[in-house]
């Protein structure tokens, strides 16, 4: 079924089966064609083939656009009374989202990645690489596990956002607000490595480029490249877990936790304005606190 059609049939389907009003209706229906806009790009054009994980990747896509948390809510209910209509039409055969219970899914996107899991992620791109591209890969993986960054903050970086004689760089996150970010020493060594040894090079004798990270034709990287470089990389390591670039950002939230840092302190880092997103951390507070019951009480 074309899409025209099938929107159509959709909208119809939410008046006179749901009883929706048609203020809603266009909502569902903006969602759908929002989330058919996707499909098409990534190839997936049969509903019955789609699996969990491409809706899954859709929406860490949305959140990658800096959509709000609400909106990314409203956009998986919409998936799921799509695929509810779906397979009233047999259009699909079951309805993958069953399992999706909660409208903050979001808050569980991406998963996290073990120390050791990043460190296999990092050997794909040896430090001792002279190949320009190798070294810019490491550093904007390093960045955005050093510092948390989201894609589109490291996409943005500029070359007077890094402080190093301070060890900080400066972010400008959602809504143009900037923040203060400390930098480890790590991934400090690989960015001045690039900046003098890659970096150069990628410029192609452009010398009015501000941002840090450039494309092999000296243009600012995009958040499609960065995507690709951490999803390739995680492959080669053998990781089985659905990566993103956001997932470095999770996980250095999540390692700071478990290692003791105090949740305001990463509600800062991380740019968030209310600490209830924050919270969704803890799940790796409460795994510490398990196995210190675990291994430390008589009765556990």
């Amino acid at each position: 079924m074309e899409r025209p059609s099938i929107i159509k049939s959709f909208s119809n389907y939410l008046i006179l089966e749901k009883g929706l009003s048609k203020n809603t209706v266009s909502a569902y229906a903006s969602d759908i064609n929002f989330f058919l806009d996707y499909l098409k790009t990534k190839g997936l054009g049969d509903y019955s083939t789609l699996k969990r994980d491409d809706i899954l990747n859709y929406l860490e896509s949305c959140s990658e656009q800096s959509m709000e948390s609400a909106s990314i809510a409203r956009k998986l209910v919409s998936i799921k009374v799509f695929f509810k209509y779906l397979l009233t039409e047999r259009l699909t055969l079951s309805d993958i989202t069953d399992v999706m219970n909660s409208p903050k899914l979001w808050r569980i996107l991406p998963d996290f990645l073990s120390f050791k899991e990043i460190n296999k992620i990092l050997e794909m791109f040896p430090s001792n690489a002279k190949e320009p591209l190798t070294i810019r890969n490491r550093a904007v993986i390093e960045v955005l596990y050093s510092c948390g960054l989201r894609v589109s903050e490291a996409v943005n970086l500029q070359l007077h956002d890094l402080k190093f004689d301070d060890g900080i760089i400066r972010v400008t996150g959602k809504g143009e607000k900037q923040r203060i970010v400390p930098i480890g020493a790590p991934a400090e060594r690989i960015i001045l490595k690039y900046m003098e040894k890659a970096r150069p090079e990628l410029l192609k004798g452009k010398t009015n480029q501000p941002k840090v990270f450039l494309s092999v034709n000296g243009k600012a990287l995009t958040r499609a490249r960065i995507w690709g470089v951490v999803k390739s990389a995680a492959k080669l390591a053998g990781i089985k877990k659905n990566i993103y670039p956001h997932t470095l950002r999770h996980s250095f939230a999540s390692h700071l936790l478990e290692n003791g840092a105090d949740l305001r302190v990463i509600q800062e880092m991380l740019g968030h304005a209310d600490i209830s997103t924050t919270q969704i951390y803890t799940h790796v507070d409460q795994n510490r606190l398990r196995n210190v019951l675990k291994n430390f009480h008589p009765r556990a």
